[in-house]
């Protein structure tokens, strides 16, 4: 087991998760607009299962998909974090970037500088030279985050291998981050 790491911005902290954040962890990923370039929304025992995942990550490796807390209430609003996809891509092995907040969170650059801070991690703490992000082709709000990160979409559109052919959210675009782009 590896200790732990957190990660502080100005107005968040993303952290190991608590039991507490589950509610709203599930009710976040029940929302059919948060969910909406996922395949489906979530049960709540299907969030459990993610939630659990993330934070048995989070307790070997130190790091992972963190819990995401607004530090001025101390409220649960999602999870950003470092990911090693497990899926067949076809730019594997890599460390994905990833974010996911609840609807009252959006629109407030929350995504932008917790993603920030865990690329900051992947740089500085784990010495990694390139992160990707990847999200199916309709989700705009997503790459600007991406665009904001610095990050460059790369030529190569792919058909993520976890949803089947013909799926609509099959067509995925992937943006890159390299240490030397800062």
């Amino acid at each position: 087991m590896k200790r732990v790491r957190e990660l502080e911005t100005t107005r968040l902290l993303l952290r190991q998760w608590k039991d507490t954040d589950y509610p709203a962890f599930a009710r976040m990923s029940a929302d059919a607009e948060t969910m909406r370039y996922f395949p489906s929304v979530l049960t709540e025992n299907e969030s459990r299962v993610i939630a659990d995942r993330c934070r048995a990550l989070i307790e070997s490796r130190g790091w992972g998909g963190w819990a995401a807390e607004n530090k001025a209430s101390k409220e649960f609003i999602g999870w950003i974090g470092l990911h090693v996809p497990s899926a067949e891509l076809p730019f594997a092995p890599c460390v994905e970037i990833g974010w996911r907040l609840a609807r009252h969170a959006w629109g407030k650059g929350l995504a932008t500088e917790g993603a920030s801070a865990a690329l900051d991690f992947a740089w500085h703490e784990l010495g990694l030279s390139e992160v990707v992000a990847f999200t199916t082709l309709g989700n705009k709000r997503s790459e600007r985050v991406m665009q904001r990160l610095g990050m460059v979409r790369d030529a190569l559109t792919f058909e993520h291998p976890a949803l089947p052919q013909g799926h609509p959210l099959r067509a995925h675009v992937l943006y890159r981050k390299t240490l030397l782009q800062g």
